[in-house]
């Protein structure tokens, strides 16, 4: 049994210590997909690399014992993590510049257009992914894992189980609904 299957054991098992040494021995690979979602939202998200993958430590180490049966199963979930990370640090964002608990105040549409549209596209993705959601669920995972993880197909498909074509197809479906849903 190898180092990362042992470690995933004993997190199913509860010993709490395990996640740090997981996070620890996946750091690059935490890392790359950090990075590949830092990279694709430039300033937007106000977080770097390192930051991401710190809060994803703390909100994975929040939930508590959580079981996977592989590396790829936890680098899947992990990718899931960054993204509700990445969405609720826009959110706070946006909710910051329009006031937070200020009294509310009408935007004229010159302030709208001027928001970050890198933001405005993510929290709209995210939206759409809970109407997605409701018809395949499996696709929500292969948007989650290629657009705010920046896996590769290959990378997707070890993670759900799948084959490389059938994660391809998946991919296309969801970005046609995207597509859709988005415009």
């Amino acid at each position: 049994m190898g180092q990362v299957t042992t470690l995933l054991s004993a997190i199913g098992a509860g010993r709490p210590e395990a996640i740090g040494e997981l996070y620890a021995l996946l750091y690059p690979d935490l890392h790359r997909l950090a990075h590949s979602r830092v990279r694709r939202s430039g300033e937007m998200t106000l977080l770097d690399t390192t930051s991401l993958v710190n809060e994803s430590y703390l909100r994975f180490e929040k939930a508590g014992a959580v079981s996977f049966a592989n590396r790829a199963q936890f680098l899947a979930y992990a990718a899931q993590v960054m993204r509700t990370v990445v969405v609720d640090v826009i959110r706070q964002r946006q909710s910051s510049r329009r006031g937070g608990d200020s009294s509310h105040v009408e935007l004229d549409e010159e302030q709208i257009a001027a928001a970050d549209p890198g933001e405005n596209e993510v929290l709209r993705v995210h939206e759409s992914l809970g109407e997605l959601a409701a018809i395949d669920t499996r696709l929500v995972r292969v948007v989650e894992m290629r657009y705010f993880a920046g896996m590769t197909e290959g990378e997707v498909a070890e993670a759900l189980g799948l084959g490389v074509r059938t994660v391809a197809r998946d991919w296309e479906k969801a970005r046609l609904f995207l597509r859709a849903s988005l415009s």
